[in-house]
């Protein structure tokens, strides 16, 4: 399988990583004898420590692989962080990089230079702990939790070049004004603004308490988003050399995704212009664009109908059960490349719905029965009925059966949406 990062790539952006880390760890911790080489004693520690240590390693970690996608795609990007008291992070990248020493001669790339980086910070007379004013190039005051997003798509509109991303805590995803502005994507036009790409960062914890949506399943936390109008990625785990591959690929098809959109939504207004006029194209307030829907996406719109099925034989505590075969012929026989997943209604009532009802109808499944639907060759599907005790599997042909006005208690169907 071939890997994005290449071996100098990857000992790359760990090296830069790790450097990041210790440079924060030394401004939370350090006092004196910064580059440890003298042994460490009580002295050399702060009395008094500021800044959160379990958000600045996943800071560090996005920011050296944003660096890495904006030289690979030549992108214009903010960064923008939200946790709390993450400021250790940011401040170590602007020095690594050699801006904070720029803006901040006498906090030099050198021993002496380190020392006053950690010395001054959350010290009197210092910088604060979060991203404040001062910190070269901010301009969202990280202490505020709740605000990242609304400063994101800010900085987004009327800007249709630049990509903002955007990192928001776990813990500050919960305040209010972070819970609401995840629907400001509604104002984005592709056009003519630029990209929104949230990052949540979910460690688990804020301060000591754990949060909502670090503990909720995969499946509820990807619905959530994409209810929003996201398309939710996960990167997790502990090892970082599986875990830098596994963050440059993502990004690397998230890139490739706003461009696609971006390039989409070029040639859709290029069209326009070529048929309508200005006042017209003005007059519109968003384009939507369909794609032609994949097997793969079929296959979850069979899984979705036959919940539904499933619900309503609960009333005749029956359960119903597919094979991976049954539901690659649903299919082949649901999937249209013009007519998209309206055929799969079709052939869901044909194949198995018609032949439950003549089973409903004639009285023979029993409380407690077990429907097992399975392939039957190229065309057709088997329906076995595994009752109670007392009686042995029937298997019942399907797909003969008359084709009644309705089926039972016929849902409504997902691809008419």
């Amino acid at each position: 399988m071939t890997k994005t990062l290449s071996s100098k790539e990857l000992t790359l952006l760990d090296a830069y990583w790790r450097a990041a880390n210790y440079l924060s760890v030394g401004q939370i911790y350090l006092y004196d004898n910064p580059l440890l080489k003298k042994q460490l004693t009580k002295e050399h520690i702060k009395p008094r420590l500021l800044g959160h240590w379990g958000t600045t390693p996943g800071l560090n970690f996005i920011y050296a692989h944003l660096n890495r996608v904006i030289k690979a795609h030549d992108l214009d990007m903010l960064y923008i962080t939200g946790p709390g008291h993450g400021g250790p992070g940011l401040v170590a990248n602007a020095y690594l990089e050699g801006t904070y020493s720029e803006v901040y001669p006498n906090v030099s790339q050198d021993e002496d230079g380190m020392k006053r980086l950690f010395t001054q910070f959350s010290f009197p007379g210092g910088i604060p702990s979060h991203v404040a004013p001062e910190t070269p190039g901010s301009i969202h005051e990280g202490g505020e939790l709740g605000y990242a997003i609304s400063h994101a798509y800010g900085a987004a509109f009327d800007n249709p070049d630049l990509v903002v991303a955007c990192v928001i805590g776990d813990g500050e995803a919960e305040t209010g004004p972070l819970a609401t502005s995840w629907h400001s994507n509604k104002f984005l036009n592709p056009v003519t603004d630029g990209v929104v790409l949230p990052i949540l960062h979910l460690n688990g914890y804020k301060i000591a308490n754990p949060c909502v949506l670090a503990r909720i399943s995969h499946e509820e936390l990807d619905h959530l988003f994409r209810g929003y109008g996201y398309t939710p990625h996960f990167v997790e785990g502990h090892e970082p050399e599986k875990m830098h591959e596994q963050m440059a690929t993502t990004l690397d098809t998230v890139v490739r995704e706003i461009q696609s959109v971006k390039e989409l939504e070029e040639l859709v207004l290029k069209e326009l212009r070529r048929d309508f006029s200005p006042e017209f194209i003005n007059r519109i307030d968003e384009t939507i664009v369909f794609h032609k829907l994949t097997k793969e996406e079929i296959l979850s719109i069979v899984e979705l109908m036959m919940r539904r099925l499933r619900e309503q034989m609960t009333t005749h505590e029956v359960t119903i059960e597919l094979t991976d075969e049954a539901k690659e012929l649903l299919v082949e026989k649901g999937y249209d490349p013009a007519m998209g997943a309206r055929p799969l209604r079709r052939a869901i009532q044909r194949h198995i719905e018609d032949p439950l009802a003549d089973f409903v109808l004639g009285a023979e499944l029993t409380p407690g029965s077990t429907i097992m639907v399975d392939r039957a060759g190229d065309e057709e599907v088997k329906i076995t009925i595994i009752p109670g005790e007392e009686r042995e599997p029937v298997a019942v042909p399907a797909g003969d059966a008359s084709e009644p006005e309705g089926s039972i208690d016929e849902p409504s169907d997902p691809s008419d949406d």
